[in-house]
C-alpha cells in the first residue's frame, strides 16, 4: 500500500504525464555526496540550516523511505544512471584514480536515452564511474549522453575550496576560484542560457559536498558557534553551502520561467561518513538520524538517504511519501515522464515513480537489493520487499530480519520468530544474487 500524508497527491496517471502539445518536462537531479539521512532540516536536523532544500521538500514530496543503490558512491551513481543495481554493471566499490575499472559502454543510461530524444543533457560536478578519466581508453561523461560536462574523476581536489582538477567537455579547466557546489551551480546556469535554451533538458548535478576533505565559507562557519566538536561547524556550513548553490538553481530555475515544468529530484549517494574513520575524516560530522549504520553498512545508515521530488501541477506540496523508493528508480521514471521508452533486452530494476503522483501503489517485480562485499559489518546483501528486509551475512547461511515500519532502528532481529518469512526472503535473495552477477558476468 502507498502511504501518504492526509491529503495525498495530485497528479497525472503514469500513462499520461502531459497532454497533447504540451511540452516534455525538463529533468534536474541534485545528487550529494556522503549526505545523511538526518542532515536536512526537514528530515529532522536539529542544527544544520538548509532553508532552500526545506522549501523544496514544502514544494514537493518527502520520501522518508529513500533508498541509494549502495552503499558506497561509484557503485550508487552508476545504479542512478542506468536503473539497474550496481552488480550488474561490475561496479562493486568505489573506484580509484587509474583503475581499469569503469561504467561499460554496453550500458544504457538515462542521459543516452533522453539526449535520443532531442533533449539537451549535461553532467556538473563529480563522475566517479572510470578509473582512467579524460583518457580515450575509457568511456567519460559524453560517451554516456552527455552532451556538456564539467566534471571531476571524484572528489574536488585539493578540497572544495579552489579545486584545480575539473575538466570540461575533455579539456583541463585549471585552478578554479571558489567553492565547488558554486563553481557547478555557475556552470548549470550558464549551460541553461546556453546549449539547453529552448529545449527540453536533462540537467545531472553531482555535488561533492560534503564528502571529505570538506571546506566551507568563512562566514557560513561562524552560522555555528555552538559547535564544540572539532570539524563540526565545518561539516554543517558545508551543507549550508550545498543548500545555498541548490537555492541559486531553483531560483535561476524561475528566473527564467522553467520551474513550472521542470521535474526535480534531490538525494544523496550514501549515507554519511564516520568521524575519523581514516585521518581526514575529522570533519565527517553528518547524521543518519534515527538509522542504524553509516556510510558503507547495508544497514538504513548507508543506504537509507534524503529524497525529493518537485514537480509542479504533478504532485501536491507538503506530501510524505513512506513508500520504498530508490534511485534506480530515476531512470523509468523520467522515462515515463518524457515519453521515452526504457532500454529492452536487459534487466531494469527501478520501476517508475509517477503512479505514486495518482495515489497508486509501486508494483515492483522483484524487491530492491543491495551487495557491497566490503560492507562495514557482518551483513553483505540485503532485500526490502514491503516494510520487510532480510540481510544475509557473508557466510551465507545467517539472516537478520526486520520489520521496518515497526523497528526503523533495526534493533529487533525477527528471523527466530518468523522463520518461514525469513526461509522465504532468503530464496528470494539467494536468487537475486544468482541473477545479477550471472547478468555482471
Amino acid at each position: 500500500m502507498t502511504r501518504l500524508s492526509r491529503r495525498g497527491f495530485l497528479g497525472a496517471a503514469a500513462a499520461s504525464c502531459f497532454g497533447a502539445g504540451s511540452a516534455p518536462p525538463n529533468l534536474l537531479v541534485l545528487f550529494c555526496d556522503d549526505l545523511g539521512y538526518g542532515d536536512l532540516g526537514c528530515f529532522g536536523s536539529p542544527a544544520i540550516r538548509t532553508p532552500h532544500l526545506d522549501r523544496l521538500a514544502e514544494e514537493g514530496v518527502r520520501f522518508t523511505s529513500c533508498y541509494a543503490s549502495a552503499p558506497v558512491c561509484s557503485p550508487s551513481r552508476g545504479g542512478l544512471l542506468t536503473g539497474r543495481t550496481p552488480y550488474r554493471l561490475g561496479i562493486t566499490d568505489w573506484i580509484p584514480a587509474g583503475s581499469p575499472l569503469h561504467l561499460s559502454r554496453r550500458e544504457i543510461t538515462v542521459a543516452a536515452l533522453l539526449r535520443q530524444a532531442g533533449y539537451a543533457t549535461a553532467l556538473v560536478g563529480k563522475w566517479h564511474l572510470n578509473g582512467l578519466f579524460n583518457s580515450p581508453e575509457q568511456p567519460q561523461p559524453g560517451d554516456h549522453g552527455f552532451d556538456h560536462w564539467f566534471a571531476t574523476q571524484n572528489n574536488a581536489a585539493p578540497s572544495h575550496r579552489h579545486p584545480d582538477n575539473f575538466v570540461r567537455n575533455g579539456k583541463p579547466a585549471g585552478k578554479l576560484e571558489g567553492f565547488s557546489c558554486d563553481l557547478i551551480v555557475d556552470e548549470a546556469i550558464r549551460w541553461l542560457d546556453g546549449p539547453a535554451a529552448g529545449r527540453p533538458f536533462f540537467l545531472h548535478v553531482c555535488f561533492h559536498e560534503p564528502h571529505e576533505p570538506i571546506d566551507a565559507p568563512a562566514a557560513l562557519v561562524e552560522q555555528y558557534p555552538g559547535a564544540r566538536r572539532r570539524g563540526e561547524a565545518l561539516h554543517h556550513a558545508n551543507v549550508t553551502n550545498i543548500d545555498q548553490a541548490a537555492g541559486r538553481l531553483l531560483a535561476a530555475l524561475d528566473r527564467r520561467n522553467l520551474t513550472a515544468n521542470t521535474l526535480v529530484f534531490f538525494t544523496s549517494d550514501n549515507g554519511p561518513e564516520t568521524l575519523n574513520r581514516y585521518p581526514g575524516a575529522w570533519r565527517s560530522h553528518g547524521s543518519p538520524g534515527p538509522l542504524r549504520g553509516m556510510k558503507l553498512h547495508l544497514y538504513e545508515g548507508g543506504i537509507r538517504v534524503p529524497g525529493i521530488l518537485r514537480w509542479p501541477g504533478r504532485a501536491t506540496p507538503g506530501q510524505i511519501c513512506d513508500e520504498a523508493v530508490c534511485n534506480t528508480d530515476l531512470l523509468p521514471s523520467f522515462c515515463a515522464a518524457a515519453g521515452v521508452s526504457p532500454p529492452r533486452g536487459r534487466a531494469i530494476d527501478g520501476v517508475s515513480l509517477l503512479p505514486l503522483l495518482s495515489g497508486q501503489p509501486l508494483r515492483r517485480e522483484r524487491p530492491i537489493y543491495w551487495e557491497y562485499d566490503r560492507a562495514l559489518g557482518a551483513p553483505k546483501a540485503a532485500i526490502r520487499d514491503g516494510d520487510w528486509k532480510l540481510l544475509a551475512h557473508g557466510d551465507g547461511q545467517t539472516f537478520e530480519l526486520y520489520h521496518l515500519r515497526a523497528d526503523l532502528t533495526e534493533r529487533h532481529n525477527l528471523a527466530e520468530r518468523e522463520p518461514a518469512r525469513a526461509r522465504k526472503m532468503a530464496a528470494t535473495l539467494r536468487e537475486l544474487r544468482r541473477e545479477v552477477r550471472a547478468d555482471a558476468g
